[in-house]
């Protein structure tokens, strides 16, 4: 699957929450694999990236599908918090 195809899929808990849909995908280039999936656009964060981060964002490790829409454990983007040396890669 292309990251391409996953830009505005609907994304749902595995409870059948309605999240969001997805806007943009954080790669992690020195690993060679995504990080988080986005939803909602950066410059809605305006400096406050660690709740953005939290509030609009999916862990990929927390991702159980992605098909027709992704599927992701639980309420999952609610304990996702930014790590310090996450924050600090994104800032760079």
């Amino acid at each position: 699957m292309r990251l391409s195809d996953v830009y505005h899929l609907d994304v749902y808990s595995d409870r059948g929450q309605y999240l969001g849909d997805v806007q943009d995908i954080i790669v992690d280039l020195e690993h060679g694999e995504v990080s988080r999936l986005l939803m909602g656009s950066w410059k809605s964060a305006r400096g406050d990236v660690k709740s953005f981060l939290k509030q609009k964002s999916i862990l990929y490790k927390n991702i159980k599908n992605v098909g027709d829409v992704v599927m992701v454990s639980g309420d999952a983007h609610a304990r996702d918090v930014a790590s310090r040396e996450e924050l600090n890669d994104l800032a760079k």
